[in-house]
């Protein structure tokens, strides 16, 4: 019998913690359907708070743990994707991925996370096989960088959905239109009056980087204007920084495209220092339109980029193939990029 101390009003005793709980003893502890403790389970949205916590308290009290193994065998499913990214804390590949995780969250998936130390094809594709065998349905590779449909290994039979372009052909891939947007980019500044468009670019191992560098170049060509060589960046505020002192000391600049908004704000702190006025003196376009680009002085003109909406088309793609059994290697999901003009450009001088 329970004993109590003097004074104290005896509570009701938890169900004891026992091996082999089952999904309807939680279920009948909860006060809910067997169907609401799986969704809780997988992690589904489609549940209210005080239910979800309910639920959540019933699996601790009687120690219930959720077999997914189990759950695989009875319904070929394992309610959970793989991803692959390099350099997560870069703008683009943590608000992809932010994306992505909801995507999933909202189709009751859950997200495994590998972030590669480097961009090489043995990197990625070691990367690809360890997450394969941590029970995933399929696989989104957040840029492929180097790696090629050629260089890349894939798990044999499983699901996977490629953020860049050049797989297109090779598996479904959902990208920016990196292309029409970096021209459109330069377009703004000859329209403007400027003779030429430096280019601040990205690290030449990076695909997104190389597909604007190609377009600034194109467009140039085009247009009859002298190319300048490219000022190298590698994505970063300090990159930015360096090579916008060397961009001040030139006297012909009037107008740069930096690859990248990050790289663009280093480059606006070098002209400042430097006494270059933006846009009187330099005019200067960006790419990804972060939300610090709308607060920086004066506010960057940048190429947008729906880190949204591709990882949630990712993740559409992705468990049509999974549901569907079957891959969509001619799939490809193009999303606009279109231009934001600021006061961080204008005529010249």
């Amino acid at each position: 019998m329970a004993t109590t101390s003097p004074g104290t009003t005896p509570g009701p005793i938890p169900p004891a913690r026992r091996p082999g709980a089952s999904i309807g003893d939680v279920a009948r502890l909860a006060g809910v359907s067997a169907q609401t403790v799986s969704r809780v389970s997988n992690g589904a949205d489609n549940v209210l708070p005080a239910t979800r916590r309910r639920v959540l308290d019933a699996m601790e009290q009687i120690g219930y743990a959720p077999n997914h193994a189990a759950r695989a065998l009875r319904t070929g499913s394992f309610a959970a994707i793989g991803v692959v990214v390099h350099r997560l804390a870069r703008t683009g590949e943590s608000s992809t991925v932010d994306a992505i995780v909801d995507a999933a969250r909202r189709e009751g998936y859950t997200v495994n996370l590998v972030d590669v130390a480097s961009p090489s094809p043995d990197d990625v594709t070691a990367a690809l096989q360890r997450l394969s065998n941590q029970s995933v349905d399929g696989l989104v590779i957040v840029r492929a960088e180097t790696a090629t449909p050629t260089s890349l290994s894939l798990p044999a039979r499983t699901p996977v959905v490629v953020a860049d372009s050049r797989f297109v052909g090779h598996h479904p891939a959902v990208g920016a239109d990196q292309v029409t947007g970096a021209a459109a980019a330069v377009q703004h500044l000859l329209d403007l009056g400027h003779r030429t468009v430096h280019l601040l670019a990205g690290p030449p191992e990076s695909g997104p980087a190389q597909l604007r560098a190609q377009a600034w170049r194109t467009t140039l060509a085009q247009a009859g204007r002298v190319v300048p060589e490219p000022v190298q960046g590698d994505w970063s505020a300090d990159s930015g920084y360096a090579a916008g002192r060397l961009l001040a000391a030139a006297g012909d600049v009037t107008a740069v495209f930096s690859a990248n908004d990050e790289m663009a704000t280093g480059l606006l702190h070098a002209l400042h220092e430097a006494g270059r006025r933006v846009p009187e003196d330099v005019s200067v376009v960006g790419f990804d339109d972060i939300p610090l680009a709308s607060h920086l002085w004066p506010p960057l003109t940048t190429v947008r980029q729906d880190f949204t909406r591709v990882g949630e088309e990712l993740v559409r793609l992705l468990l049509e193939q999974i549901r569907a059994g079957a891959a969509l290697v001619d799939r490809n999901v193009v999303v606009p990029a279109p231009l934001v003009v600021r006061a961080s450009t204008a005529a010249p001088r």
